[in-house]
């Protein structure tokens, strides 16, 4: 698609939405309901195209793609007119006879660009909000994985006209026309970097956005934790799509007097969940691309691998992966990993910990595995992060009750359930003023206006 069809496909978006039609609450509830029955009509070849493009299982691909959006919809459908709904607000002394209320506004016309990991999950998710918001939407879903790119497109070119939702197919270069074209909103799920780009290109337009991104998130071991069910849990949050999760756990912080039987726990749990050659299995997911098994095959070769570290180049595939004897300075702990690879280090004081995750950028996700109170306190006061979980890991991602998003470098804004709505809307400030009587003292011709306001805003 050249400049000029894109060009025209945005204002007529824009035409679209200046008819008022998506703003109804009907006409929104409507076009979710469409959104949910042409999912379900396409279950089968979402979860195909799952499949030839990250080797996901059915199992992965319903429960942490398609069920997830699933329940987002029955939420958002539950809830949707509530949240529409103008809010009032109380009325400050020196406006008795007014009343206040906020009214929550569509943007207009969205740009979603959605990453590959979670490539339907993460498209359509937002796609929820701009719909519940009254929004048009264009949807760029990522290259990296062609054949739910092109089912994408396929359906929701079946499901709504190009003038309400539209997909566009291609590369970084396409982004790059995309973005600079006059949006209202901008919402980008992807990396660090590319998440400059975005917010380069939207901060010359003065375009809102919303950014998810990601890096180094910490998973910390306490020493009083149950080793077993904590080793379960960190691995099927690190192993899920092989590691290519931005809220995977990134690396571990592991209680010195625990670390050698979580390393067990954990070798456990990983041949109960892959077997004992993971290479061979079906159901484990690979790598996305070559370039990217390249990048982390090259961490392969630091600190000490104390189980998996093998890897199959013609599959692109690496088995899961822990990393002992791991230092700061290292290249692994550089840069987010993203892939089935866990860096282990060892702390003694809890405070040691929290130190090593503040010295660096604020991570998109913590997870800490202690069932001291106070332990748990102390880490959430003192630590910054997007959001998390205790005793688990990976959970508050599924639940539309909590906002997901990060903090400075891993993203900006959040989603999912009602902060979706919000996400895609403009809370619009409304003060209704009364007509019955007036103050006098409020205009510049008044003798004793001056006097009557200092008692009234009187420090």
């Amino acid at each position: 698609m050249n400049n000029d069809t894109m060009a025209e496909l945005i204002q007529k978006q824009k035409h679209f939405h200046r008819s008022g039609t998506a703003r109804t609450l009907e006409f929104r509830i409507t076009q979710l309901k469409r959104l949910r029955e042409a999912i379900v009509s396409h279950e089968r070849q979402i979860i195909d195209a799952l499949k030839q493009d990250l080797n996901k299982s059915e199992y992965e691909a319903y429960s942490t793609e398609i069920g997830i959006i699933y329940g987002e919809i029955s939420y958002t459908l539950k809830k949707l007119k509530k949240w529409m709904a103008p809010r009032k607000v109380r009325t400050a002394f020196t406006h008795i006879g007014s009343k206040g209320y906020i009214v929550p506004e569509p943007y207009g016309t969205a740009l979603i660009i959605a990453p590959w990991n979670y490539p339907f999950q993460l498209a359509i998710a937002p796609l929820i909000g701009a719909i519940a918001a009254g929004n048009t939407a264009v949807l760029k879903p990522s290259e990296l994985t062609p054949n739910l790119s092109a089912l994408l497109c396929s359906m929701i070119g079946n499901t709504f006209e190009e003038d309400y939702v539209a997909t566009i197919e291609g590369g970084a270069e396409v982004s790059q026309q995309l973005l600079q074209q006059p949006f209202d909103y901008i919402f980008f799920t992807g990396s660090v970097n590319v998440g400059r780009i975005v917010m380069e290109a939207a901060a010359k337009q003065l375009i809102p956005l919303t950014l998810e991104l990601g890096g180094k998130s910490p998973c910390i071991v306490h020493w009083d934790a149950p080793l077993k069910l904590t080793a379960k849990r960190i691995a099927f949050g690190k192993f899920t799509n092989a590691g290519q999760t931005c809220i995977a756990p990134d690396y571990l912080l592991v209680h010195s007097k625990v670390k050698d039987r979580l390393l067990l726990h954990l070798k456990e749990e990983i041949t109960e969940f892959y077997g004992k050659e993971p290479l061979t299995n079906p159901d484990y997911s690979h790598i996305v691309s070559e370039k990217h098994f390249k990048r982390l095959a090259a961490f392969l070769d630091q600190g000490t691998v104390v189980s998996g570290g093998k890897t199959s180049p013609e599959q692109l595939c690496i088995e899961p992966t822990l990393l002992d004897h791991i230092t700061w300075d290292m290249p692994v702990m550089q840069e987010e990993i993203f892939g089935p690879i866990l860096p282990i280090i060892v702390y003694d004081k809890i405070q040691d910990a929290i130190d090593m995750i503040n010295n660096r950028p604020k991570p998109l996700a913590l997870y800490l595995f202690s069932q001291e109170q106070e332990i748990q306190d102390i880490v959430i006061e003192q630590v910054s992060f997007g959001g998390g979980t205790i005793n688990d890991t990976l959970m508050h991602i599924a639940t539309p009750y909590l906002p997901f998003g990060g903090v400075g470098e891993s993203g900006i804004g959040s989603y999912h359930g009602q902060s979706s709505f919000e996400c895609f809307s403009h809370q619009k400030s409304v003060l209704k003023q009364t007509t019955a009587f007036d103050f006098k003292f409020r205009y510049p011709s008044s003798k004793n206006g001056l006097k009557y306001l200092r008692k009234l805003l009187k420090p």
